[in-house]
């Protein structure tokens, strides 16, 4: 992205305050971006089954995506840093690029005709997703004063929860109120499955074109830019060196969050590499692909999915109220336990209804999960450096993803006799001590804002209890 010349200044010191209107389109495209994702981890475990993938082989086929993740994360941060279009900003550029990409990798996603066809597309969508979710992190940090931060986050967190409920729920409503078959196709892959894949499509990209229209940024620094510009313009080892500097200054701040973030993830994906398949087989006892029960199984398991989505966006209205009174993060790490709890309950359902009660505990935490790092980091950040931060700091969601890709594979063929359920609890128990280090590791900034609405004055004070 050719860089020009601001032709204002502002530093970002002086942020004015957002109305609510404004704070939601600049966060609507997370709604698209959120439906893509939601609706491949819903589905994908699903689809490398159809396509004849084995338990063991499902970690590694995910492999590809987060180590692209782990690369271009940071790259597209450092560059939307030194981006600046008088007409299309910092960050907007990025979330159209990456918008109109994953669209055209949803629609070909449910036409793969082959495990190394959707593997490769998956790779080339979660590219694409990085492309358009990075900025978004680094946009609220961007607009927002720190006082409003968590409220901006929490908006993300209220449309990732409507996107994602919606997307996990997509395929059955295909085929139970628009009567698309559910019949597999030549390809193995229903059509109801496909269908969705094809709506999505169009929802990512609309969503984040609304954004794109409506929003606006304010122009970075004039001195400051052109230096970055300056010295972006000796080539990508320049970029490399200050990614590099970047990871080894990090702020304290962003190392105790980093480790909460390690240990969280691995709960998440274990539940979207075995959750839906898990249902099929050990609550609906499916006994292959082609039973009957299994698309019943897997359906109802987005439901489910869409469920915990349904759970977050309401939670995400509340938790700038429960994160004023208790903290950051005390809220964090009680959300935390509570997904914990509900990804162990469910190897012991009996009963279908009963994953409802599950899913309220990963909803609560997955608003949280989307919400409160986020929120506690950005203040930790230096302003002119907050994309490429941002994208190092999904090193930490990618990681552990790698090693579930390249390890799991083989903790579920030896240690777990290829045990869905169990693969799922474990992520719970991972929950557990992210919950544990977020408490007792994390130090916590305290915000309070004058009473006087005209003075904009913010006091920060460091707590010193950990």
């Amino acid at each position: 992205m050719a860089a020009t010349a601001p032709a204002s200044s502002n530093s970002g010191i002086n942020k004015p305050r957002l109305s609510l209107k404004h704070i939601f389109n600049m966060s609507f495209g997370f709604f698209g971006i959120q439906f893509g994702w939601d609706l491949q981890r819903a589905n994908m475990g699903p689809i490398y089954e159809y396509l004849k993938a084995s338990p063991e082989q499902i970690p590694m086929l995910f492999l590809a995506a987060p180590l692209t993740g782990l690369i271009v994360q940071p790259i597209i941060g450092y560059m939307s840093d030194r981006t600046w279009h008088p007409r299309w900003g910092r960050r907007r550029p990025y979330f159209f690029v990456g918008a109109l990409l994953s669209t055209i990798c949803l629609v070909l996603m449910p036409n793969s005709g082959s495990l190394w066809m959707a593997a490769g597309l998956l790779w080339i969508l979660d590219t694409s997703g990085n492309i358009a979710m990075e900025p978004f992190r680094a946009f609220v940090a961007d607009k927002l004063p720190e006082d409003q931060r968590t409220s901006g986050f929490a908006m993300q967190s209220f449309l990732i929860g409507i996107g994602g409920s919606i997307a996990s729920a997509l395929p059955w409503i295909m085929s139970h109120i628009f009567n698309v078959s559910t019949t597999a196709s030549t390809e193995g892959i229903p059509l109801s499955v496909k269908f969705a894949f094809y709506v999505g499509g169009a929802i990512f990209f609309v969503s984040v074109l609304y954004t794109v229209l409506t929003s606006s940024e304010y122009p970075p620094n004039e001195f400051s830019f052109k230096e970055k510009v300056k010295q972006s313009n000796k080539g990508l080892g320049s970029g490399f060196k200050e990614i590099l500097h970047a990871i080894k200054s990090m702020p304290p701040k962003m190392k105790q969050l980093a480790l909460v973030q390690f240990f969280t993830w691995p709960g998440l994906f274990l539940m979207w590499f075995y959750y839906n398949t898990a249902v099929a087989r050990n609550i609906f006892n499916a006994t292959s692909t082609t039973d009957p029960n299994y698309i019943k199984g897997i359906e109802y398991g987005g439901l489910t999915l869409s469920y915990y989505n349904i759970v977050s966006f309401l939670f995400a209205l509340t938790i700038p109220f429960i994160a004023k009174s208790l903290g950051r993060k005390l809220t964090h790490s009680l959300c935390l336990l509570c997904g914990a709890i509900g990804l162990i309950a469910v190897g012991f359902v009996k009963q279908p209804f009963e994953l409802y009660i599950c899913m309220t505990g990963v909803g609560i935490a997955w608003s949280s999960i989307l919400s409160m790092p986020y929120a506690m980091l950005a203040g930790a950040l230096p302003e002119d450096k907050i994309g490429v931060y941002m994208g190092i700091f999904n090193f930490f969601i990618v990681l552990p993803e790698i090693i579930a890709s390249l390890f799991f594979g083989w903790i579920m063929e030896n240690l777990l006799d290829n045990n869905r359920m169990l693969a799922v609890q474990i992520g719970g128990v991972l929950m557990i001590l992210a919950a544990f280090i977020c408490y007792f590791v994390v130090k916590e900034r305290k915000v309070f804002i004058t009473e006087n609405p005209k003075i904009s004055r913010i006091e920060i004070e460091e707590n010193r209890s950990v």
